[in-house]
């Protein structure tokens, strides 16, 4: 359906792709990955149209359509959400004027030729696309997915000014799906959809009719959604025939092939070069040693791939904890008229560790933040433990970190009363080296302020750790990072979060937040979530 062939291109001195070709089919499902860096927002561009290759092309059928979801900044007004999702179906013409472009290509093309049968799929999903523009079903359609992303039917009157970035991202997505693009390109998706909502997306993306590509942070999304993964690296595309799973396996055994090659290589030039030196003043064998220096070079030398940084810590010891942790008794939330708890009963033990989830606004940071302290509330005790220690890790990093300071300075803020506390060495394990100690929390990207938040947290040994999602801006290698240390950590945790395979490596508990009320069951997430689907 799309075809990348042999293209170039640079940006400045930086070369971005060099002689990449790729085929994107009819019904495929991509994850595409790489570091930060790498080219894959360009790769995404120019998928698009907006990027032009320096050498190459990009060549796309006039019959097929791109959809794109970025991972923020999209923002409707004006009307209501059901008038809003409606649009996607304005097109209506356009796809109609696609079928008989396809149907006389269709005549053209040969009846044994894959691309053939290729295009009678796609004509089949534009006819069913069609058939759904009756008024009826065009509204049953837009219940079903809006309802999906987490809407109520209620919602759908509402007018869209009403709804939060998040929220306004998922009007986005649920527009998209509606729309049902040949192509379906989605950044970092699940950044703002809860569990549930993830789970609804994975099942409903599994019967997507056009082909995804996907990138994302989420290992668990991409285990179950991608069935192919191409990665941009070094200017090159490697391409696997698998998952991200797969393609962890494949790509480790490559580097490791290549290291070998790399080796094997250097002995063989050492070799070469001295039957060169020692035979370079031999008459007799002048002409082996000019075609030995000729071979070498000519000889395509093997460049190995440098290893990426990565993240590296372990919280303190933690300090011996009582069993009571936290207590909540009766506690009532409102923001105004909102009432986001009434009588809440809730008690945090040693040594448990727990997921919180929720639909969005159910009220799972304010719950954090009331359990670390750093929230009041209007009725109700919460009773902290005679030794609990509070390490609290906030969501919204760029208004918890103080703008003037220097990333050093504010890490070391947090060091009072503790001698043992090294702040160079944790910022450094978190990959601020050098000057990059002295930049101004204000010019940090998400990634890194979630990075100095992790640093200061390091700062204070402590026994009862609440953290509102903290794998936000951190790739899934350093996710694994974090995991580790969680399970290394000696006191309890309590931890906000959408990441399915984050959550499952570290938790044994979940609290379900809703409406007025918390249930704790003991599981995962991933049973979390086989349990909702069996009391439904």
């Amino acid at each position: 359906m799309i075809f990348i062939k042999d293209v170039y291109l640079s940006f400045g001195h930086k070369k971005l792709f060099e002689g990449i070709s790729e085929t994107i089919g009819p019904r495929d499902r991509i994850a595409l990955v790489g570091s930060n860096g790498s080219g894959k927002t360009t790769f995404l561009r120019m998928l698009m149209g907006q990027v032009n290759p320096d050498e190459g092309d990009v060549e796309k059928p006039d019959y097929a359509t791109v959809g794109y979801l970025p991972q923020d900044g999209v923002s409707a007004k004006g009307c209501t959400l059901r008038e809003e999702v409606a649009k996607a179906f304005s097109g209506m013409t356009e796809l109609k004027e696609k079928l008989d472009e396809a149907e006389i290509k269709l005549g053209e093309m040969d009846p044994e030729a894959e691309e053939f049968y290729d295009l009678i799929d796609l004509m089949g999903a534009w006819e069913e696309q069609m058939a759904s523009f009756e008024p009826e079903k065009m509204n049953s359609r837009i219940e079903k997915v809006m309802m999906g992303m987490g809407f109520s039917i209620e919602d759908l009157e509402r007018k869209v000014d009403e709804f939060s970035g998040g929220w306004q991202m998922r009007i986005a997505l649920g527009k998209l799906l509606l729309q049902g693009p040949s192509l379906l390109i989605l950044d970092e998706p699940t950044n703002h959809l809860d569990v549930i909502s993830q789970h609804w997306l994975e099942h409903y993306l599994r019967k997507y009719q056009g082909s995804i590509l996907v990138i994302s942070h989420d290992r668990a999304f991409l285990e179950s959604v991608t069935e192919r993964t191409i990665e941009l690296k070094m200017g090159a595309l490697n391409k696997y025939k698998g998952n991200y799973g797969f393609y962890l396996k494949e790509s480790a055994a490559r580097i490791e092939r290549q290291r070998k090659a790399y080796v094997n290589q250097k002995k063989e030039i050492q070799k070469e070069k001295e039957f060169i030196n020692r035979f370079r003043s031999n008459v007799k064998k002048a002409a082996m040693v000019q075609s030995r220096i000729k071979a070498l070079e000519k000889m395509e030398i093997i460049k190995p791939e440098a290893e990426e940084k990565k993240i590296y810590f372990r919280f303190p010891p933690s300090p011996p904890a009582s069993q009571k942790v936290v207590e909540l008794d009766g506690m009532s939330k409102a923001y105004g008229d909102l009432r986001v708890f009434q009588g809440l009963d809730l008690r945090i033990e040693k040594g448990d560790r727990i997921a919180v989830v929720g639909v969005n606004g159910a009220g799972k940071s304010t719950l954090a933040r009331i359990l670390a302290g750093v929230e009041p509330y209007q009725k109700g005790e919460r009773d902290v433990g005679v030794n609990t220690v509070i390490g609290y890790f906030a969501q919204h990093q760029a208004e918890e970190l103080n703008p003037s300071n220097e990333v050093l300075a504010e890490v070391e803020e947090v060091c009072e009363n503790n001698p043992d506390a090294n702040p160079r060495a944790a910022l450094g394990a978190l990959l601020f080296s050098g000057n990059d100690v002295f930049k101004k929390t204000s010019v940090l990207s998400g990634g890194e302020r979630n990075r100095v938040a992790l640093a200061k947290l390091l700062m204070k040994p402590c026994n009862f750790l609440v953290m509102d999602e903290p794998t936000n801006h951190l790739d899934i290698r350093s996710k694994e990072v974090l995991q580790e240390a969680l399970n290394l950590f000696e006191g309890t945790a309590l931890i906000v979060s959408h990441d399915r395979s984050f959550l499952d490596g570290v938790v044994t508990k979940v609290l379900e937040i809703s409406t007025n009320k918390a249930r704790m069951l003991t599981c995962n997430v991933t049973e979390y979530m086989e349990r909702l689907e069996l009391e439904n």
